[in-house]
């Protein structure tokens, strides 16, 4: 199929789908481009355009033309890889509609409550702090502890949260659990969460896409313990929720799934990139990592975490060996502050 650069029907049409959808895939965009190119006037109107037909480079083309369209409105269209749990894994690319300007949770203001809004940011707080150290980065909250942070706790100072990361509107109230469970449900078919099949809830890859900027300045600002939570895979580039570490606690080199493979084939001494250690590929970020056993006097040598000025996050963490406990990380960390 012949490349298209001129903006017209066809684009606007196309660009109504993703307002519509928010996420496509590749195969997913397929019928409906060849669609559109079959309905609309001009050189292809004489004979029906097949799914088949659509190639990656016609879809990257009218991606191109409307992200030149779209770039005054501080939107664009960009696209990242699902993070799969197994390198053996087909990985799969998304293209999302995101706001290149205010990618923060105001985002989910127009659908949903400042209540809802409160209930997300501890959520991500368990996910990017309370199960995220250096012990385990999981990265992920299972549908229990995420049904635990319903419930406001009374040194939760977690509202709405501004462009800049501060709170806003109080720290929200609390939802029952037939409410936190509707807020988890309507964030995964938005296409916000993704629940696994182990009932673990994390970003999904439009998520990431979206709110990347809003989670560095959020997460990534060193606290007392020096630890940036956010980590970036070393091949790519993008956020890092599934996938494996380097074996020294101290490197911050990280690496998707999807990328280890054509990564080590560029580098075939297995050896992290950054510290030179071997690559053990043992060391695992996202779900797996709350199930792999931690090393011996892990505990004694873990840094325990601890909140940034620009945040209140929605638990107090004693150690390590506590946010391993799957649950009961906040319950235990209030215990120890009563």
């Amino acid at each position: 199929m012949a490349d298209e650069p001129i903006y017209n029907h066809s684009h606007r049409a196309f660009l109504q789908v993703f307002l519509a959808r928010s996420v496509l895939t590749f195969e997913e965009a397929q019928p409906i481009l060849a669609a559109i190119i079959s309905a609309k006037d001009g050189e292809y109107s004489s004979r029906h355009i097949l799914p088949a037909d659509i190639t990656p480079a016609d879809l990257t083309t009218y991606i191109s033309t409307l992200n030149t369209e779209l770039s005054p409105l501080d939107l664009e269209i960009r696209s990242s890889t699902i993070q799969s749990a197994k390198p053996s894994e087909p990985s799969e690319k998304v293209y999302a509609l995101v706001n290149t300007v205010s990618d923060d949770l105001t985002q989910l203001a127009t659908t949903h409550s400042p209540d809802d809004i409160a209930f997300v940011k501890r959520l991500l707080d368990a996910m990017f702090e309370t199960y995220n150290t250096r012990s385990a980065e999981v990265c992920a909250v299972r549908e229990a502890q995420a049904l635990n942070l319903a419930k406001v706790r009374r040194e939760s100072g977690v509202g709405g949260v501004n462009g800049d990361g501060a709170t806003q509107g109080g720290q929200g109230s609390s939802l029952t659990m037939v409410q936190a469970q509707e807020v988890l449900g309507r964030l995964v078919e938005e296409g916000w969460f993704e629940k696994s099949r182990g009932d673990y809830y994390s970003l999904s890859a439009r998520a990431l896409m979206e709110l990347r900027g809003w989670l560095v300045d959020v997460y990534n600002e060193e606290g007392e313990d020096g630890e940036k939570r956010i980590k970036f895979c070393e091949a790519c580039g993008d956020i890092v929720t599934v996938g494996q570490r380097c074996s020294d606690r101290d490197c911050i080199c990280r690496l998707h799934n999807h990328c280890l493979q054509r990564f080590f084939r560029a580098h075939p001494d297995h050896k992290c990139p950054r510290c030179k250690t071997h690559w053990d590929g043992d060391r695992f970020v996202g779900e797996k990592a709350a199930r792999a056993q931690p090393p011996r006097n892990s505990a004694a040598s873990a840094r325990p975490s601890a909140p940034t000025s620009r945040r209140t996050t929605t638990t107090t963490l004693v150690d390590d060996e506590v946010d391993e406990q799957d649950g009961e990380g906040q319950e235990e960390g209030e215990d120890e502050e009563e």
